[in-house]
């Protein structure tokens, strides 16, 4: 399947342009699934991290934070657990001038001073790691996260302003809505162009408010995502997070994101089977996937034992999704009627998948 081919059809393998959005650990999941299946990767990575190396690098150089664009890198290495690889994400101890710095971050701080430009010094590093794909910023400045924030102050209805990713992952109140800073950032040109071309686009799993919603609020990727004819699937996180997301139901995810882009659909929300107990709870999670015209998916997703999803599970429920034909309105409109989402053949709770 090709951007511009038949929606309903069998994607080749390995012939698939999939865009995948986020940052952090939760983009670093979905990269080590999707190059399973296709070479033809692009990593648009979140650039609004302020804290430890890449805060650092970032007040003191003027860079893009390096942190989650260097890990996007690592998951796509030619060999992610190589040598070099490891180097690359290897943290320096100690309590000099170097303790917290990883290795990549400051081989991108130079290389982005040398070649004066951060995606050149991406595709350079890129280059050395062999990497499968490319990896990319969302924006070509780096960008600031400002929330309103309830559970501060004593009286619960009254929320108070915070500013930076760090503070916000971290709060011990209730997100109720993120900004960007400035309001209207520039979309890195060649990320846009990755969701444009793309097949699929994979957005999640991830910090919520931090990784993931950051994405819509862009203006260019915004709209970027809403004509793309690329494949949208939603991957939902196995838990909450302490801090901004505590206490999040699965179907909370879906009406914060739906809060901030009320315009934005998907074709799928990937939840992991375990994550959501069968019942209310899913039917809840199928009437919020409505809002964003989504058909639910449940698979096993996640590494046992932990709140991580599986890189060769989550390859094989990506895999097995889109080979399924897209959802069509009228089958959503049946779904939200029966909330039948994990009883229909072949997509439901008791569906279980292969992987190596």
């Amino acid at each position: 399947m090709t951007a511009g081919g038949d929606a309903g059809g069998t994607p080749a393998p390995g012939d698939l342009a999939v865009a995948a959005l986020g940052g952090g650990h939760g983009l670093f999941a979905t990269l080590s699934a999707v190059r399973r299946l296709t070479d033809r990767v692009t990593a648009v990575v979140t650039v609004a991290d302020d804290g430890g190396s890449s805060g650092r690098l970032r007040s003191e150089l003027g860079m893009l934070p390096p942190g989650d664009l260097r890990m996007a890198l690592a998951a796509l290495a030619a060999e992610a657990g190589g040598s070099l690889t490891r180097v690359v994400q290897h943290r320096f101890g100690g309590t000099g001038a170097l303790a917290g710095h990883s290795v990549g971050n400051l081989i991108l701080a130079g290389l982005t001073e040398v070649l004066g430009d951060p995606v050149a010094a991406l595709d350079e590093l890129a280059r050395l790691l062999g990497v499968v794909g490319r990896v990319l910023p969302m924006a070509p400045i780096a960008l600031d996260i400002e929330a309103d924030v309830s559970g501060l102050e004593a009286d619960p209805r009254v929320s108070r302003c915070i500013r930076g990713q760090v503070a916000v992952a971290t709060t011990p109140g209730t997100v109720r809505r993120v900004r960007l800073i400035p309001s209207d950032p520039p979309a890195a040109p060649a990320a846009v162009s990755a969701i444009e071309h793309a097949d699929v686009v994979v957005l999640g799993p991830g910090s919520w408010f931090t990784s993931v919603i950051p994405h819509v609020l862009v203006p260019q990727l915004h709209e970027a995502l809403l004509h793309t004819r690329a494949r949208k699937v939603l991957v939902l996180n196995l838990a909450a997070e302490p801090g901004e997301t505590a206490g999040f139901s699965a179907e909370r995810h879906l009406h914060v994101l739906s809060q901030h882009a009320p315009d934005f659909g998907v074709d799928d929300v990937l939840v992991d089977s375990g994550s959501v107990p069968e019942g209310r709870e899913r039917e809840h999670l199928a009437r919020a996937a409505g809002q964003l015209r989504a058909r639910v998916t449940f698979s096993d997703v996640a590494e046992a034992g932990t709140d991580r999803h599986h890189p060769g599970k989550l390859a094989a429920a990506l895999d097995q999704l889109i080979r399924q034909p897209r959802p069509q309105l009228a089958e959503l409109r049946v779904e939200g009627r029966h909330m039948g989402a994990d009883v229909r053949p072949g997509l439901g709770g008791k569906e279980r998948v292969s992987w190596r």
